[in-house]
């Protein structure tokens, strides 16, 4: 950041009084800037048969690569309502949202992602503008190796071996940067390490 949002004057990073983390600061106005991370929302879209709809990405990053449907929050929206209208934006798929079934941390990106269960209410989706393809997918067609992101296939793996109890349980985890080992994250691994 180079210059305040507030009167557009320089801005320069120190500690504010009473803080202990560097933040921007104008140098005219004082005002302080916090910076704090992005939410990150989606659904886990499941049909009557039990597949799960993903999306093949039309943007970076990861472009190509399978995900489920998620974005950005915005702001005047609950966490819940985000899930439901990344869900249509990506994949033109309406669903009911249900329970939180994930919450990843990811402190080296600034990012919360958090997935809710989820019910397509119908068959009639379509790529939207963020995808390439939209399709459903059962626990063996799931293109394990082209998943765009960490969260998704970890959600995935927990989701299909639950359903096999039919108890779902909330999953919480750290994700460490990426090129740290698997293990760094906190998350259940589907062979329980």
């Amino acid at each position: 950041m180079k210059y305040c949002a507030e009167c557009g004057a320089p801005v320069e990073l120190r500690i504010p009084q009473d803080d202990n983390r560097e933040r921007y600061i104008c140098a005219t106005c004082d005002t302080i800037h916090y910076q704090n991370p992005k939410i990150i929302v989606g659904a886990l879209p499941v049909w009557e048969d039990g597949r799960i709809l993903l999306c093949r990405r039309a943007i970076e990053p990861r472009n190509g690569l399978w995900t489920l449907p998620a974005g950005f929050m915005e702001n005047g929206e609950t966490t819940q309502e985000g899930a439901a209208r990344e869900t249509l934006e990506e994949a033109n798929a309406r669903v009911n949202i249900h329970e939180l079934y994930a919450m990843y941390n990811l402190p080296y990106i600034n990012q919360v992602q958090l997935l809710y269960r989820a019910t397509l209410l119908d068959l009639d989706f379509s790529p939207g503008v963020e995808s390439l393809e939209v399709r459903l997918f059962a626990e063996e067609e799931i293109p394990w190796d082209t998943l765009a992101f960490r969260p998704i296939k970890y959600a995935l793996q927990h989701y299909f071996k639950e359903c096999k109890t039919g108890v779902f349980t909330l999953l919480t985890g750290e994700l460490k940067h990426a090129g740290h080992a698997a293990h760094a994250c906190a998350c259940p691994q589907p062979d329980g390490k």
